[in-house]
């Protein structure tokens, strides 16, 4: 197979290049998002349309591409949150399309199925699919952070989504659940960590959303459990534990869309472990595309956990990849870590961040602004694998491990979506000078 493939990339060093790319990459998303006049057909189900504010995962379905398997055309409430979220930091005009999310988001509460069904249909009706109390978490941040951009009356319609979303979580925080990645039940690290960075933003949010008076208990009982994922050396995804399922990529995830701070030691010694899997040829679960990338200066990919066997690709032999999203979404922690070390004047100084900070060069005799630089382009190398890899700028789900080729369904929403934040996080530091 041969196809055009970017051999080098530069890390975009240059303020406008990121620019361009970004709203590349922006344009990308938006071809999943419904509108009144960008209407799309249920390719399974004759005859059921879009409405307005549905976020479709990806435009690939069974007949779509002939490997694939897999039906993405659904709104996933996960998915679709921290796509609004985008939409939301954008600096083009989004509003219209930030009131349709509201009004799609209440369209799907009000479905007969409970408010925490992950997967909804393109209209809005429930899909029989797991239940997740991370969803609506992240559904309750993105609106709040929409709020300004809000006309009046989506700003009602909002009031609603949030009370609902809230009353949930108050009821259901306690509670075991459905993983991330939709493939384990128990005491999800992630879930809590959104669940608990929502309930701080209501308790604090300017908009008067009015916080009721148990969120203050939440809040002490999750900020009590999230440390309880600590097993010594590194945070675990699910507990109780379960076989191959750590180091997990969603603790990164936890980081980035919860309540976790970046610069946490025991999040930074867990990171270290998830980069080394997927990285160190003296690891079994290495990818064998790292090691030929790794001449040219870009990478590494990541993956989600060890034991991973999902690929999408029915002719696969069934085992993990890399995806464009685990591996921006690391990146993203390597700029966050970055920024608030250029802001703070310090770095982590915690023997739990030795390993994070060696595997990109950086010593307790590293200087500030070197160590700064290392993070920052040990970030871009990483976004600059996914755009080498990349299908032409186009973001699939996965790579191949072993040919670096995109797999798996195409033009996966969250790919684009964490792109974004990423490049969003790069640009923070970009304005943060190191004293």
């Amino acid at each position: 197979m041969t196809r055009l493939v970017y051999r080098t990339v530069d890390v975009v060093p240059d303020e406008a290049d990121r620019a361009s790319l970004a709203s590349h990459m922006f344009a990308l998303m938006l071809r999943n998002i419904a509108t009144d006049g960008f209407v799309f057909a249920d390719p399974v189900t004759p005859g059921v349309l879009s409405s307005p504010g549905c976020v479709i995962a990806s435009p690939s379905y069974p007949g779509d591409l002939a490997a694939i398997n897999q039906d993405y055309v659904y709104n996933w409430t996960r998915d679709a949150a921290v796509t609004a979220m985008e939409l939301a930091a954008a600096p083009q005009d989004t509003a219209q399309l930030l009131n349709n999310y509201v009004s799609f988001a209440r369209i799907c509460q009000r479905a007969e199925a409970p408010v925490h069904r992950a997967c909804y249909r393109i209209d809005g009706a429930a899909r029989d699919w797991s239940n997740q109390s991370d969803g609506p978490a992240l559904r309750a941040a993105a609106v709040l952070q929409e709020w300004s951009q809000l006309d009046e009356d989506a700003q009602g319609t909002a009031r609603e989504v949030l009370a609902t979303d809230v009353a949930f979580l108050l009821s259901e925080y306690r509670h075991d659940t459905c993983s991330l990645w939709e493939e384990r039940e128990g005491a999800s690290f992630f879930a809590r960590s959104v669940q608990l960075k929502c309930l701080l933003d209501i308790r604090s949010n300017t908009a008067g959303i009015s916080a009721p008076p148990e969120i203050d208990e939440a809040i002490s009982w999750l900020e009590e459990r999230v440390p309880e994922h600590w097993d010594g050396a590194r945070y675990l995804s699910v507990l109780p534990p379960q076989e191959g399922y750590d180091p997990n990529i969603d603790v990164v995830l936890a980081a980035l869309y919860g309540a976790l701070p970046c610069t946490d030691p025991r999040l930074l010694a867990t990171a270290a472990q998830i980069r080394a899997q997927w990285s160190d040829p003296n690891e079994p679960t290495c990818y064998e595309i790292n090691n030929k990338d790794r001449p040219l200066g870009v990478g590494p990919l990541l993956g989600r956990y060890p034991m991973d066997t999902y690929d999408g690709d029915t002719r696969d032999r069934f085992v993990g990849h890399p995806w464009a999203l685990c591996t921006t979404g690391f990146a993203e922690l390597y700029f966050r870590v970055a920024e608030t070390a250029a802001r703070e004047g310090t770095l982590p100084d915690d023997p739990l961040a030795v390993r994070f900070l060696e595997q990109v060069g950086v010593s307790g005799e590293t200087p500030l602004s070197a160590a700064v630089d290392a993070l920052r382009d040990a970030g871009d190398r990483m976004v600059c694998a996914v755009i080498s890899h990349s299908d032409h700028l186009e973001l699939s789900e996965q790579f191949d491990a072993v040919t670096g080729f995109e797999k798996s369904v195409r033009d996966l929403t969250w790919s684009y979506s964490s792109f974004l934040s990423a490049l969003r996080a790069r640009h923070a530091l970009a304005q943060v000078h190191v004293g």
